[in-house]
């Protein structure tokens, strides 16, 4: 069978930085060492390394190539991933990078920067496409925070969408929180960007900096977390998400039956990430774990990658993805138990609303893990925080002219902010909703 291929897009700063992370994991998971050469032992391992990589005959061996594009409006960033540790498995033409940089503002990302560099972009990633056999999809790192992840991140999409129309887009997104800030105009930057991930995305999972730093702290207790500690946590929940596109297993899923199963209405994508297990490696000699404590630990807000708390919403769906020797029988009845404990917290109008996939293949150095996609109107909080921010500074149009300076209509500030409003309406509506309430929904349909 084969391999129904993925590209891989990491834009700005974070989106360089959490890549090279998560494709550290890979390349330990399919045991592939920094130049992409296979010194693994496990046939599985390469059963469906297609996925991510290119194979390359390369002076009589194979070589695994990343599919993937490094994308940056200033050089430096692509400069030191190139000069690192992995730079030599990338193919050196997959660099796409400008000169001034976006300086945290969208608009230069969007509008003036990122527009002069999305021709040549669009050329290196047709190029891969064009190598595939069956391009399910594009996933997408980035932040929402800055200049280019979240501008340049949000035209790219756009431009995606236009000329792979039928293709699943993925999102990894790291949105900006109230007590990690990196500046002021992050409000802006995050709002404008969730306003294009509306339209433009079919899945985007949702992390913030506040959560990674309480789970590294708390969790792990790594005293003062560093960015690269924070990474290490996103690659592994993008490693988790990717498990059943990567390795055989029972229900082997892909982008496209991941997003049908989650995503009950278009506009409600945005799914909150979790893992687990967490626990510093000190301690990890003094764990055991069942099925039921992980299905559990999935569903805790300590184990969330974003900072919301998931009891003040309802679950329309989920998705878990257990890895390790699991018998399906317990990993179901595990997830099947905790929704009947729960029942309170998952609405009844969707019945069977929490998927189940296993893979046989542990993640380096664990004999069990797993990773959950819940897509909770609880999500709605993240939202309202930032347009809290947003609307304080855009109703006195402080920094407006960072944004129309480089040809951007204030019109779209407030459009913005109306779509963030209707979006977060849209979750309290179905938050409220219940099995028999079938005229509101005629009102809906209606609109």
């Amino acid at each position: 069978m084969p391999s129904r291929e993925i590209i891989n897009l990491q834009v700005g700063q974070a989106g360089n930085q959490v890549g090279e992370a998560f494709w550290k994991m890979l390349l330990a998971e399919h045991g592939l060492d920094h130049d992409g050469a296979y010194k693994g032992s496990d046939p599985s391992q390469l059963q469906r390394v297609g996925v991510y990589f290119t194979e390359v005959e390369h002076g009589g061996s194979q070589r695994y190539v990343p599919r993937s594009t490094q994308i940056d409006l200033e050089a430096g960033v692509c400069n030191r991933l190139r000069s690192g540790p992995i730079g030599r498995l990338f193919r050196p033409d997959t660099f796409v990078t400008g000169e001034p940089g976006a300086g945290n503002n969208w608009a230069k990302g969007f509008y003036t920067e990122g527009a002069e560099l999305i021709d040549p972009l669009l050329d290196t990633i047709r190029r891969q496409a064009e190598g595939c056999d069956t391009l399910q999809g594009f996933q997408l790192i980035h932040s929402l925070g800055g200049g280019t992840g979240a501008g340049m991140g949000s035209l790219l999409l756009s431009k995606l969408r236009e000329e792979f129309p039928d293709r699943m887009l993925s999102t990894f997104s790291i949105l900006p929180s109230p007590k990690v800030s990196e500046t002021v105009v992050e409000p802006y930057n995050a709002m404008l960007s969730v306003h294009q991930l509306l339209d433009n995305s079919d899945l985007t999972i949702c992390i913030d900096n506040e959560a990674l730093y309480n789970i590294t702290s708390g969790s792990l207790k790594i005293k003062s977390p560093t960015f690269p500690d924070l990474n290490e946590l996103v690659a592994k929940v993008m490693c988790g998400v990717s498990t059943s596109l990567r390795f055989p297993g029972q229900l082997n899923g892909d982008l496209r039956k991941l997003g049908m199963n989650l995503i009950p209405f278009p506009r409600l994508h945005f799914l909150m990430p979790s893992y687990a297990p967490f626990y510093s490696s000190a301690s990890q000699a003094y764990h055991g774990l069942s099925i039921p404590e992980l299905t559990q630990a999935l569903f805790d807000r300590k184990n969330l990658l974003v900072a919301c708390d998931p009891r003040f919403g309802r679950y329309l769906t989920a998705a878990t993805i257990f890895r390790g020797r699991v018998a399906s029988r317990e990993a179901e009845v595990a997830v099947h138990d905790l929704q009947t404990r729960n029942s309170q917290h998952f609405v009844e109008w969707i019945p069977d609303n929490v998927s189940v996939s296993l893979v046989s293949v542990p993640p380096v150095g664990q004999k069990l893990a797993a990773t959950a996609l819940s897509n909770s109107t609880a999500v709605q909080e993240l939202f309202q925080r930032t347009l809290g921010t947003f609307s304080a500074m855009y109703k006195r149009g402080a920094f407006l002219h960072w944004y129309t300076g480089e040809g951007m209509d204030p019109m779209e500030f407030s459009e913005a902010e109306s779509n963030t409003q209707d979006l977060i309406a849209e979750y309290q509506q179905y938050q409220e909703a219940s099995a028999n309430d079938e005229e509101e929904y005629e009102e809906v349909e209606d609109q």
